[in-house]
């Protein structure tokens, strides 16, 4: 296994068992300037996995890190790109649908993902260039590198012909466009059923057969997306932008991704 794919693995199983021990209390929430919420298990995330990628030889972009500035970033052929707690308000309501997303991104390209549910203690891990994708249920946060590899389990997508076709969305609070989208379906005679997860939950479905398409007609940053779209890439499931028709890319000078489909 690619020796950064490992460091990202150990990362995100310590990051998870210090959410959950915040979880577990009564914690407080504060609010960022850009109107989202904020908890001590994002910056205890963000500290611990912080500290497994430093000692790579690659920047971190995350969403709790300062941003480096543009001019620098560009020089940047190979990056982190890192949610600590992606759906902190799944984590706010204790829903449990709340990942912890890091991404390793090659000339904006995702070549590595590991997204790890703390609650379930899901794991999802993949790499792009052996187009080898995973999914691991441990029993423990502490479980060891070793033991995940032998309980991960190979991810398939589903064909491309199903019937009813299931769209990943929110059952309450579909968008105009995402409506839009569902109803050409149904124009080609197929019947939809929606499926609704939380965070980058949405893009695991896919990547492991459970549900054929993700519309996202809303807006989302490069740490959201980062890490689901190296699983999906793995396992030969597309995201791609409705602004370019070509794949999502990373470590862009604005960090706010267009919108976009993943499907086969």
């Amino acid at each position: 296994m690619n020796k950064n794919l490992q460091i990202a693995i150990q990362a995100s199983l310590e990051a998870g068992k210090v959410i959950m021990q915040v979880y577990d209390t009564a914690f407080d929430v504060e609010i960022k300037e850009d109107k989202s919420p904020l908890t001590e298990a994002d910056k205890k995330a963000n500290d611990i996995i912080n500290s497994f990628l430093i000692k790579t030889e690659f920047p971190i972009i995350s969403e709790e890190n300062k941003q480096t500035d543009y001019a620098i970033r560009k020089n940047w052929q190979t990056c982190w790109v890192v949610d600590p707690v992606d759906g902190t308000k799944e984590f706010i309501k204790r829903n449990g649908e709340f990942t912890v997303n890091i991404a390793l991104v090659k000339d904006g390209k995702p070549e590595l993902g590991v997204i790890y549910v703390p609650v379930t203690k899901t794991i999802y891990f993949a790499d792009v260039t052996t187009k080898e994708g995973f999914k691991a249920e441990l029993k423990s946060h502490d479980t060891s590198l070793e033991e995940v590899i032998q309980l991960a389990t190979v991810l398939q997508p589903k064909g491309p012909d199903s019937n009813p076709v299931e769209v990943v969305g929110s059952r309450s609070h579909m968008s105009e466009e995402t409506l839009k989208f569902i109803e050409t379906i149904k124009k080609e005679g197929k019947e939809v059923e929606v499926v609704s997860k939380g965070s980058s939950l949405k893009f695991c479905l896919i990547a492991e057969g459970k549900a054929d398409v993700y519309p996202r007609f809303a807006p989302t940053m490069e740490w959201d997306t980062a890490a689901g779209q190296a699983i999906c890439n793995a396992v030969g499931v597309q995201v791609i932008s409705q602004e370019t028709n070509e794949s999502l890319l990373y470590n862009k000078e604005n960090l706010l991704n267009s919108y976009f489909l993943v499907r086969k």
